[in-house]
């Protein structure tokens, strides 16, 4: 891959590269500037807890923090959850109008292209390659094409010697992949308006769901790992939704991956504890309040009310709910308590309910900024 990244680099190195795109290669799909639709349930909020002074809290403690990098993906590999991280605190400032918070989040990433080393490795794992959707964001926000190049690059990687069904080489029936997938593909499309990204997207998810969501709505952490680990199935919610932002109504996937995620959030509203949380293992009551779950799914159901695909007075007050009880267990720093840490797969139950928990691991983070974001956009 070497010569990959050679290559890239002279490019980034040019002049013109530098330079800020206009017309065709300006982002396709940037959404435009609306008034947030009103949800009686999204306003008013008790002391400590608006969205607004929360996601600020969290978008600062973020931009002190050392990379989080993956050893196992090669040198400088940047962590999914930093990423996600470092990407929900981009949409936060954009939502926000924050310049001064997006300008120094856009400095943090800059160096990245100061010299070869800097560049990040190029994998064929889902959890590596989700990093484009980084650079990516910047294009959507500043679009200067060096950030176009990056992410285009690793959307593009991932489809590279297709399965002979279509998908991804990084197919690997997790259920975190519906959103690691997602998160990359979507912005490619996003950025390009060109359908073959969507087409990617929308034909992994339907494919994931068919595969592995369960008769009750949720989903095992694998086809082999019988557990309904909260985070997991968080991946799974938060991908469905965001997915659902940009899929047209008339798609041919459109109803199904509706469908699909409206029985997901009826089981989780099932599932919801008095006061507001979610739990390690979804459905076992004498697991642990579980932070990054919550947040996600926090996400989802904002998401699907502020859009018209729940109904508000069913949702609106769980979602409330459930993004007070977690904004209790955030630190005043602004990191988040209770998360649980990574997690990969295993078919024992003590695997999971035993996990340690950590505070301020950007696993937690990441969503709480999204969760923000979602009930300001």
């Amino acid at each position: 891959m070497k010569p990959v990244i050679l290559a890239i680099a002279a490019l980034l190195a040019a002049g013109g590269v530098w330079a800020q795109d206009s017309g065709a290669n300006a982002p396709a799909n940037k959404p435009a500037a609306v008034a947030p639709r009103h949800i009686k349930y999204f306003a008013d909020w008790p002391s400590g807890t608006d969205p607004r002074e929360v996601g600020k809290r969290v978008a600062e403690a973020f931009i002190p923090v050392p990379h989080m990098e993956m050893p196992s993906h090669g040198p400088k590999a940047l962590h999914y959850s930093h990423v996600a991280t470092w990407t929900g605190a981009l949409q936060f400032s954009q939502v926000t109008q924050d310049q001064d918070l997006k300008r120094r989040l856009i400095d943090r990433f800059d160096p990245m292209f100061a010299v070869v080393d800097e560049v990040p490795p190029f994998t064929d794992h889902v959890d590596g390659a989700v990093f484009g959707s980084l650079p990516l964001e910047l294009y959507l926000q500043e679009p200067h094409f060096r950030y176009r190049l990056m992410g285009l690059i690793y959307a593009d990687a991932q489809w590279d010697r297709p399965l002979p069904d279509g998908l991804s080489r990084q197919t690997r029936w997790w259920i975190d992949d519906m959103y690691m997938i997602t998160a990359l593909q979507l912005q490619a499309y996003r950025v390009t308006g060109d359908a073959k990204y969507l087409e990617r997207t929308a034909d992994s998810m339907v494919a994931y769901l068919r595969k592995l969501q369960q008769p009750n709505g949720l989903f095992f952490h694998a086809p082999d790992i019988p557990f309904y680990w909260g985070r997991g199935d968080g991946w799974v919610a938060v991908g469905m939704a965001e997915l659902l932002r940009d899929l047209p109504p008339k798609h041919r996937h459109h109803r199904f991956v509706l469908a699909a995620y409206r029985k997901m959030m009826a089981a989780l509203l099932s599932h919801q504890a008095d006061n507001g949380m979610w739990r390690q293992l979804i459905d076992v009551p004498s697991s642990w309040e579980e932070t990054s779950s919550t947040a996600m799914f926090t996400y989802a159901f904002v998401t699907g009310v502020r859009n018209g695909w729940l109904p508000e007075d069913t949702y609106g007050p769980a979602a409330r709910k459930a993004w007070i009880a977690v904004v209790g267990y955030l630190t005043p720093e602004g990191l988040l308590r209770e998360v649980c840490v990574g997690t990969g797969k295993k078919n024992d139950i003590q695997h999971y309910l035993n996990r340690p928990r950590v505070t301020g691991d950007t696993h937690g983070q990441a969503p709480m900024l999204w969760s923000a974001t979602a009930l300001l956009r």
